[in-house]
């Protein structure tokens, strides 16, 4: 093998990237090129392809590893066999051999897809230099430029501030500590369906699914749900305008009835997410703004899921013209080097040395990458690109839906999207069985997705997805749901439609994958 010349491949990149700047149509393709086709050092690397399946997943190597997981690791959420190696844009590429689109962006992660150029030289530089250092105990230049960046991109004309931390649960647990301390009083009010973490005081404000509190209690005591506005499903039989003013009126009626004065904030996502991808109506996020305004109550957006670029906006709650008093974030601020933050107005800092701090928080290579991450979107307008190709993804599973009556919803905002499955479009009964067939047909197929909700599946590719890319991995879904639902369209001109191929027996230990 060649020398590996350092330099010249980043300055490969950095010319890709002058001209993105300069509005070069090739510019995206070009960085891309370069990591793919020739590595950002100098090793060859063969451009990643898909979906292509090779071996009948999960493969010999992917079983070896899975039983070595069974054997020692604490058992999480695993979704799909997939045993992952290498990944590239919106490629994936399993042990043995089996490349997948994925449509996971591992959980809402890599909305700059894998290893993204500039986000890998980011890193790389950083790593050259330094490591850690606690900022929390000392000082980084690369937080203060973050925090910066990150309160200039936050809706609100106020001051804010930034608190650092690794993760999403840990943001909200900050979050949660900001509000009490501003305060001084005791009750949290939260969402019926809301994922906010599972950490003991997110937890309390997590109300998506029975097991994810099972046998946990106590948490955090004061922790108040009501429910959120589901236009699919709204509650007590309303109609889909009557929700807002009706929880309105609920939030109101539980504030002058027995929590009085004495609620710290109210929590909310945007856009549920472990929930089902609820996009609640248009007049909802204003209205619980009005309330929490008058009430003096701080609005907390839970952006986990639906920040950086993910609904078409840099932020969800953008959509809604909504500025809260803290937003936080994780998954998609690093492209998948573990970072998350909370921004609070600034009169809520807790002003004291001591009252919360943490040791990993705003790490120098999570700040890099999270700094490159920004750069990437903006520049590369990423947020456009998710509005266009989620009205494509959105036009392919309406299209689907015609099809197939199982399919009770679709919805979602840029490529924050789902597909409600049912029994019965009247009754609108789960149909989770059904709806977890098809994800693992799809990932036999080459094509990997993650559930939501009861019934629901979740699309959220990389925000990089073209639109030949978008119609690839709906091709590959509409074979499998066609597959598993034993049936043929009635609409032969069904845009990306093939005859079902099989793809080999199926893992005899698949039902171990537990998509609840």
């Amino acid at each position: 093998m060649d020398p590996i010349d350092v330099g010249k491949n980043r300055r490969l990149v950095a010319n890709a990237t002058a001209s993105a700047r300069i509005g070069c149509p090739r510019a995206r393709a070009s960085a891309f090129d370069i990591l793919l086709n020739r590595g950002l050092y100098g090793r060859p690397v063969k451009a990643m392809k898909g979906p292509e399946i090779r071996v009948t997943p999960p493969g010999p190597k992917a079983r070896e590893i899975i039983a070595g997981d069974d054997r020692y690791l604490i058992l999480s959420t695993k979704t799909s066999p997939v045993v992952a190696t290498r990944g590239e844009g919106i490629y994936i590429e399993d042990v043995d051999g089996n490349t997948y689109l994925d449509f996971t962006s591992g959980i809402g992660v890599t909305n700059t897809g894998h290893c993204h150029p500039r986000v890998v030289k980011a890193v790389h530089e950083q790593v050259d230099r330094l490591w850690h250092f606690a900022g929390t105990d000392f000082y980084y230049e690369a937080q203060v430029a973050l925090a910066k960046r990150l309160v200039e991109l936050t809706p609100g004309d106020f001051e804010k501030m930034v608190f650092f931390t690794s993760s999403g649960t840990e943001a909200i647990e900050a979050a949660i500590k900001l509000c009490k301390w501003y305060t001084n009083v005791s009750h949290v009010i939260g969402f019926i369906g809301a994922f906010h973490g599972r950490t003991m005081g997110s937890l309390a404000l997590t109300a998506s699914k029975p097991v994810q509190k099972d046998r946990f209690f106590p948490w955090m005591p004061g922790a108040v749900h009501v429910p959120y506005p589901n236009v699919y499903r709204p509650f007590g039989e309303l109609e889909p305008h009557q929700l807002t003013g009706t929880i309105i009126d609920l939030i109101e009626r539980h504030l002058d009835g027995y929590l009085g004065d004495n609620v710290a904030g109210i929590f909310v996502e945007p856009i549920q997410g472990e929930g089902g991808y609820i996009i609640p109506p248009r007049d909802f996020l204003p209205a619980l703004r009005k309330l929490a305004t008058e009430r003096e109550i701080p609005l907390v957006c839970d952006e986990v899921q639906s920040g950086f670029g993910r609904t078409g906006k840099m932020f969800a709650v953008e959509h809604f013209g909504v500025a809260p008093d803290l937003m936080t974030w994780a998954k998609g601020m690093g492209s998948g080097i573990p970072i998350g933050a909370v921004s609070a107005d600034a009169k809520m800092d807790f002003g004291v040395q001591g009252a919360h701090s943490n040791t990993y928080g705003g790490n120098l290579i999570a700040c890099a990458a999270s700094l490159a991450t920004i750069d990437v979107i903006i520049e590369e307008d990423l947020c456009a690109n998710a509005t266009r190709q989620g009205a494509v993804l959105m036009k392919r599973l309406s299209e689907l839906q015609g099809e197939i009556p199982e399919i009770g919803d679709v919805r979602g905002l840029g490529l924050m999207i789902a597909a409600e499955f049912v029994k019965d479009r009247e009754t609108k009964e789960h149909a989770r069985d059904l709806r977890n067939a098809i994800v693992e047909e799809s990932y036999r197929r080459g094509l990997v997705l993650l559930p939501c909700g009861r019934s629901a599946i979740r699309f959220i590719p990389p925000l990089i997805v073209t639109e030949a890319q978008v119609n690839e991995g709906m091709d590959v879904f509409s074979d499998a749901v066609f597959a598993v639902m034993k049936r043929k369209p009635k609409n032969r001109t069904l845009q990306g439609w093939r005859e079902p191929k099989p793809v080999g027996p199926k893992f005899d230990d698949l039902t171990q994958f537990d998509r609840s």
